[in-house]
């Protein structure tokens, strides 16, 4: 418990004891005007229930805290604001017991699974999957540190008629060619023929249109998508020679998605395709119509009404007996409740998909499934660079590992200009390189409400001052030069009378767990990309303001040196809970 949370407690206290009124929350905020005090409690709630005027208010509480908590050093009251000044021994307490803060993680019992990711295999990682992979990581990793098991999950969209394309394309002017032999990651290599058939499938519908055909019949009958489409019953017949291309050009694609997922530092734990699980679902049809939940119309396909839920009718089972995505989605959670043990699940997916996830969780729920009130989708906006959106058909996407590489590369420039890593091997830089341009990446991503469209600056995200990776990571590294220069032992100190750079500090670590808590609630990792910064900004404070190295006083010197480690420990904590690494020089 954080001195703010001991302060709200005993205050509650006294007003049960002075005033017998249960159940108040009066608004207490750290001090930031110049009156003194640490705290600044807002009496105003308290002036209609007592009919007394709020600095009546304000020195009645004050005194009562004074007598009845030993909390208080001091207080004074300016136009019904309580500032309070905390006894120095309550932070020096606070200090002890957040320094064991990491030791141990009180275990929730409960399972979570967090599925993000799940891309098709016809193209290679954009900027939108990097968004998906981060927000989906570091809800999982924020998760495990709030003590719950997580189960991180994907499901990849590897079969339809997108995969086909890509397929036909290469049978026809793929001439052999392989990843190895062309030099290219595989999915980057299976991407380029998915832009191939777009291209020569343009042409065709053009071609028809010059014959007076209508656009949207010139789409039907263009030679290219006919055979793609029989390419895809092809498939679903279970046809050898479609199969296997399938199966070998899926390979080089998950190939190439696991070289952008060990750099990005992302991971699963399971893996699910949609090939194994399409025909899910279909079982669940039957129980509905047998529980009235859903309803079949003359021409055999069946529906769920859900107008009553201000929702629409959605088609389940197309009247050939063939499912849509829906049913394949019901299928997928049932069997995934069933294999886990698992309390909760949570769907990463973009905010386009909002009705759909709505629909699904409905569904269920009139299935039967107790647990369909359990399942989450966490929505979050398009990002997009400065020179606009991404389009991947016309093969203009922004590549994933294009944007990581240029980070690379910006952090690298920007690293050798300020000339902040001499001394090192050469092989020691690339990693210091490769560390900042993730961060960058990384926490400009993450520092963004999920919810929120964002707009994400490269050049703003590198830059080593402001609310930026670099600039936590800078902070970081300053905190380790420092502990190497003082010979850092973490030795026991005796108590130390505090100043309010030294309060203040203290206060932001406390808050620690807190925070971690509310982000696993809210699963928004923006939230810990926020309190880092405010953390980072009352170190240098601290750091600006007190002598730490050349200060006489052991005890105090000893303590501003364990106050630093612990700092540094809680950046790095809280970093790789955004899935970011650090480094000991910059």
């Amino acid at each position: 418990m954080n001195i703010k949370d001991i302060i709200e407690q005993k205050l509650a206290d006294v007003i049960l004891n002075v005033y017998q009124l249960k159940d108040i929350n009066l608004e207490i905020q750290e001090n930031k005007t110049e009156f003194e005090g640490d705290f600044t409690i807002v009496t105003f709630p308290l002036v209609k229930q007592l009919k007394k005027n709020p600095e009546s208010i304000g020195v009645e509480l004050g005194e009562a805290l004074t007598e009845q908590t030993g909390l208080l050093e001091s207080f004074n009251v300016v136009k019904g604001f309580l500032n309070v000044k905390v006894k120095n021994q309550f932070f020096v307490d606070q200090f002890k017991t957040v320094t064991d803060q990491f030791s141990t993680i009180e275990k929730k019992n409960a399972t979570v699974m967090v599925e993000y990711s799940s891309p098709n295999t016809n193209k290679p990682l954009h900027l939108g999957h990097i968004r998906n992979n981060l927000l989906g990581f570091s809800v999982a990793q924020i998760l495990e540190e709030a003590g719950y098991d997580v189960v991180k999950a994907q499901i990849i969209n590897d079969r339809g008629i997108h995969i086909c394309k890509s397929m036909l394309a290469w049978e026809k002017f793929g001439k052999g060619e392989t990843p190895e032999t062309n030099q290219i990651k595989g999915d980057k290599f299976v991407g380029n023929y998915y832009v191939k058939f777009d291209q020569e499938y343009k042409k065709e519908i053009a071609a028809l249109m010059e014959q007076g055909i209508s656009e949207d019949q010139a789409k039907k009958d263009a030679p290219s998508m006919k055979e793609a489409q029989q390419m895809l019953l092809d498939w679903e017949n279970g046809d050898e020679k479609v199969r296997n291309l399938w199966a070998e050009m899926n390979s080089w694609v998950y190939d190439g998605f696991n070289q952008t997922y060990n750099r990005l530092g992302v991971n699963f734990d399971q893996v699910q395709y949609e090939s194994n699980t399409y025909i899910l679902g279909k079982d669940l049809i039957q129980e509905g119509l047998d529980k009235g939940v859903l309803y079949q119309k003359e021409d055999g396909s069946v529906w769920c009404d859900l107008t009553e839920e201000g929702l629409d009718q959605k088609l389940l089972l197309r009247s050939d007996g063939t499912s849509v995505y829906m049913t394949q989605d019901l299928g997928t959670a049932v069997e995934r409740f069933k294999e886990n043990n698992i309390q909760k699940l949570i769907y990463t997916v973009g905010n386009e998909q909002d009705y759909h996830f709505q629909v699904l969780f409905k569904i269920l729920g009139k299935l039967g499934y107790s647990w369909a009130d359990q399942l989450y989708h966490l929505s979050y906006g398009m990002v997009e660079l400065p020179n606009g959106k991404m389009k991947s058909r016309e093969g203009t996407v922004v590549d994933a590992d294009d944007l990581m590489q240029d980070m690379y590369e910006t952090a690298k420039e920007i690293t050798v200009e300020l000339g902040k890593l001499e001394g090192l091997s050469e092989e020691e830089k690339a990693v210091s390189y490769e560390v900042i341009g993730q961060a960058a990446l990384k926490y400009f991503m993450l520092k963004v409400d999920p919810k929120k469209k964002m707009l994400f600056n490269p050049e703003e995200s590198v830059e080593f001052s402001g609310n930026t990776g670099p600039f936590i990571l800078y902070t970081y590294a300053r905190i380790q030069s420092l502990l190497m220069k003082a010979n850092y032992l973490n030795k026991e100190i005796a108590d130390v009378e505090l100043n309010q750079y030294e309060k203040e500090l203290i206060m932001h670590l406390a808050n620690y767990k807190a925070v971690v808590e509310k982000a696993a609630e809210l699963l928004s990792p923006a939230l810990v990309a926020n309190y880092l910064y405010d953390l980072v900004k009352s170190y240098n404070s601290f750091y600006q303001s007190n002598i730490i190295l050349k200060l006489e006083d052991e005890n105090l010197k000893q303590f501003r040196l364990n106050l630093s480690n612990l700092t540094a420990r809680t950046i790095q904590k809280s970093l790789s809970l955004l899935g970011i690494g650090t480094v000991n020089r910059m």
